[in-house]
């Protein structure tokens, strides 16, 4: 696999090397990229926050992308245990001749060692007087400190970029859209059971792989020497979701290796799939749908005005 993932500097130790994949596996950091579609400086615009962590520090970067699509405008934030003024504060650029405030708030934001936050924290992008973007949960905090309205424009998660380590078994939470709740998602390669006891490595003679969803079995791949890139169709809670994958590297490449995973959840209306084909479930999965009842949150949100434009692209790293 050989595409550029572009990772952003969110730390300046390695702000010089960000365009080589090996820099993420030989610092340690772990990178969330989440992208949002909104209205800035009367244009509708692209909004990219990261969160980065390493064994030192977490980082958060926020980047508004210019009138050719580039990211142009960026405010990066280094969350140092000794630096203490910098976890509150606010920068301003101009974005077309218009201000762009961007404040944030995370003295007391409680990580529970995971690269974002989880509570007790605020980010917030204000244009023209108004919060055009607002992350975390202190939102009356947000408003008071910015002294800016809503926008009447909600900005829509477009997709969600992520870089998760392990042995052989990968895992993360996602939500299919922004006002949906957490799912578990789980990854396993490992080798099929042969008799000699070494089961333990994607490198063996036939490897399979397995994706659970909350724990549900969705998707079990075998011989996958021979179908290392392919894609199923997958129903969480009656939200149907296509899976792509591509674990070429995992298998063929020599040192460091990632693979990539593809979830886009799609619309009821949808009756097949735009990129290609999906496959059923088989008899050994069991849809999630049976979890919940006739009428599904999940499926009201959608409905309801959820982006069908969402993608999760997660890179998997292969560590030895």
């Amino acid at each position: 696999m050989q595409d550029p993932i572009g990772i952003p500097a969110c730390f300046s130790s390695v702000e010089k090397q960000t365009d080589d994949p090996a820099t993420v596996t030989r610092s340690g950091q772990s990178v969330f990229m989440y992208v949002y579609r909104t209205k800035i400086a009367d244009q509708g615009r692209l909004i990219t926050i990261t969160w980065c962590k390493n064994l030192l520090l977490h980082g958060l970067s926020v980047a508004v992308a210019g009138p050719d699509g580039e990211s142009q405008y960026t405010c990066k934030v280094e969350l140092k245990p000794w630096y203490f003024w910098r976890k509150q504060g606010s920068k301003r650029f101009v974005v077309d001749d218009k201000p762009v405030d961007v404040f944030w708030d995370l003295k007391a934001a409680k990580f529970n060692g995971e690269t974002e936050p989880s509570s007790e924290y605020y980010v917030a992008v204000v244009c023209n007087e108004e919060v055009v973007l607002l992350l975390g949960d202190l939102k009356k905090d947000a408003y008071r400190k910015t002294g800016c309205r809503p926008a009447l424009i909600d900005p829509i998660l477009v997709s969600k970029k992520e870089h998760i380590f392990g042995k052989k078994k990968f895992s993360t939470k996602v939500k299919f859209y922004e006002k949906g709740r957490f799912h578990d998602i789980s990854i396993e390669c490992k080798n099929r059971s042969n008799g000699n006891g070494n089961g333990n490595s994607c490198g063996g003679v036939d490897p399979e792989m397995e994706i659970r969803i909350d724990g549900h079995l969705v998707i079990h791949v075998k011989h996958l020497q021979w179908k290392f890139r392919g894609n199923e169709s997958i129903h969480v809670n009656k939200l149907r979701v296509e899976v792509y994958w591509d674990v070429h590297d995992w298998l063929f490449s020599p040192g460091l290796r990632h693979a990539l995973f593809i979830f886009k959840p799609l619309m009821p209306s949808s009756s097949t799939s735009p990129m290609t084909s999906s496959l059923p479930l088989t008899s050994t999965q069991t849809p999630l749908t049976s979890q919940t009842g006739s009428c599904d949150a999940e499926d009201q949100g959608v409905n309801a005005g959820g982006s069908s434009e969402f993608c999760l692209f997660l890179y998997a790293w292969k560590v030895e």
